[in-house]
């Protein structure tokens, strides 16, 4: 019988090209056991004392995983979890940490099983996603921004764009409503008729109701298919406010952490597509209960999949596990983690994503990938 031999953390930092090249970071987790076998998890920690909080919180969990049946990994999983009780509450690093290493350990059971991770959620809805190319407007031009997305759909077959807004660089999306409305037009005939359209408010834009009203109302004559995060999370009134203004969906969801999360961003009534990003919200197991809420309040699943290859393949796999998902965001933009990070990195053809197929995750970064990108 394999155990859990050892737990290793790779912290990184690298430039994101998605992301007007600024640096971001992530945290991977590599499980080993005493036959042999390798898992790889990661948690999309984003920013460097997030990163190497999330480090600390790994190395104090590895002595409850070495020496597990990686078979027995949702039990490992809730292990973790009632001994993290006094700092894990309501998220945090330790959920960053938990995610990390629950992902790792589903690629080890389907290494050491031979067999995919859409079989161990008990196989999936169907064999491949719609895919959306996901990313973000720097470029002061809205011209030059409309035209680069209508590229990722009429040139690369993008089933449609989600473009997040006040991002860093010069486009300064997301600050003047005639000017973003401006934009969404010019997008709509960039992309064409039938493309999907989202847009995304940043953290850093702070909108009052009525700019958020009039942006939505507007976008909406252009089509938007729905509007993500228009306020913080905690502002649930002006989310109620909204949605007796505006027809369009609305998504939210993406900076909870656990099931307990989810069930009361679920129970405002007013989110139609639940955010939820593997490497955060407790990893697999911890995306597998929000999608069962999602499933019973008859909403819409977004695995949000946008740091490294090793979620990705998660993320697939969960999306195409459920009815309840619309598509699957990809970066289109060549970036290091996604494309130099393992030997065959994922693509869409003519607007579709395959589930993996391979053992576990199905991917394995390279680790000289690994080395170069190491941050300390």
């Amino acid at each position: 019988m394999s155990r859990v031999s050892a737990v290793s953390t790779f912290p990184v930092a690298y430039p994101e090209p998605n992301d007007n090249n600024n640096q971001r970071y992530l945290l991977f987790v590599r499980l080993e056991t005493d036959d042999g076998h390798t898992g790889w998890g990661e948690a999309i920690t984003q920013f460097p004392a997030a990163t190497r909080a999330a480090q600390a919180m790994v190395d104090g969990m590895a002595e409850l995983v070495v020496g597990s049946d990686p078979l027995e990994n949702v039990a490992t999983w809730r292990r973790l979890k009632d001994a993290t009780w006094w700092y894990s509450y309501r998220g945090g690093a330790a959920a960053f940490a938990l995610s990390a290493i629950d992902v790792a350990l589903w690629d080890l059971k389907g290494k050491i099983l031979a067999q995919p991770l859409a079989v161990l959620l008990g196989g999936v809805q169907r064999d491949r996603v719609p895919a959306v190319a996901s990313t973000h407007a720097f470029n002061s031009s809205l011209e030059y921004e409309a035209e680069r997305h209508g590229r990722y759909v009429r040139d690369e077959g993008y089933v449609g764009v989600k473009i997040g807004m006040g991002k860093r660089g010069d486009a300064r999306l997301g600050y003047d409503v005639r000017r973003d409305i401006d934009f969404v037009a010019l997008l709509r005939e960039a992309v064409g008729p039938e493309a999907l359209i989202m847009m995304d408010r940043g953290q850093s834009l702070v909108w009052d109701l009525d700019s958020a009203i009039r942006r939505v109302s507007a976008f909406e004559q252009y089509g938007l298919k729905w509007i993500e995060e228009p306020f913080e999370p905690q502002d649930v009134g002006a989310f109620h406010k909204l949605r007796a203004h505006v027809g369009t969906m609305i998504a939210a969801g993406e900076r909870e952490w656990d099931a307990r999360g989810f069930a009361e961003v679920i129970a405002t009534g007013v989110i139609d597509v639940i955010g939820c990003d593997v490497g955060r919200a407790e990893g697999i197991t911890g995306t597998l209960a929000v999608i069962a809420q999602v499933e019973q309040a008859n909403l819409w699943f977004n695995s949000h999949a946008w740091s490294s290859a090793v979620n990705t393949a998660a993320s697939i796999a969960l999306s195409a596990s459920t009815s309840r998902c619309m598509f699957q965001e990809l970066k289109p933009d060549e970036n290091p983690m996604q494309h130099e990070l393992v030997e065959t990195p994922f693509a869409q053809a003519a607007g579709w994503i395959d589930v993996p197929r391979g053992p576990g995750l199905g991917v394995e970064p390279l680790e000289h990938v690994l080395r170069k990108y190491a941050w300390r």
